[in-house]
């Protein structure tokens, strides 16, 4: 079947089976290898896209199942104006996070959707939200971190008001 995809802002057309996962129209099809496959069913976090600014795990979710969400991968995780790169993707360098990188870009994207959802998210809230993150190398930490620091950075201009 043909799908149309409005993916990082641009739409994609498609001709795939309903059933195939959106991780590999994404990395097959579309030819962006920046989100990962780990584990295929969904438990470890490597594959997590966004769907209407929710993450999903993309290697369960069948490409029929995204219909009118515009879907973003980790190469079109918004940047501020100006800026090359996501707060994130800043503190996550900061912070030296990334070991083998792996999971990195589910990390990012779970990370990212917890801030959508919630812009000041307690640190409970954040190892919750994370905790379906499977990191190998044990970054958690860093991980942690990072995203409080990404949140006082962007209290710190209203501080200032």
């Amino acid at each position: 079947m043909t799908y149309e995809l409005l993916i990082n802002g641009e739409k994609k057309v498609v001709d795939v089976p309903a059933d195939t996962p959106l991780l590999w129209v994404i990395r097959e099809e579309l030819e962006l290898k920046g989100t990962k496959f780990g584990c295929g069913m969904g438990l470890c976090g490597a594959c997590t896209v966004h769907l209407d600014g929710q993450p999903a795990r993309s290697c369960i979710t069948p490409v029929a199942a995204v219909g009118k969400a515009s879907l973003t991968t980790i190469e079109g995780l918004p940047a501020q104006a100006g800026a090359e790169l996501h707060p994130l993707q800043e503190a996550w360098i900061r912070n030296s996070v990334p070991q083998c990188g792996y999971c990195q870009s589910g990390q990012l994207m779970a990370a990212a959707g917890l801030l959508n959802e919630n812009a000041n998210p307690s640190p409970d809230e954040i190892r919750q939200h994370m905790s379906g993150n499977i990191c190998r190398c044990g970054t958690y930490s860093e991980i942690e971190r990072s995203i409080r620091e990404t949140i006082a950075a962007k209290a710190q201009p209203e501080e200032g008001k």
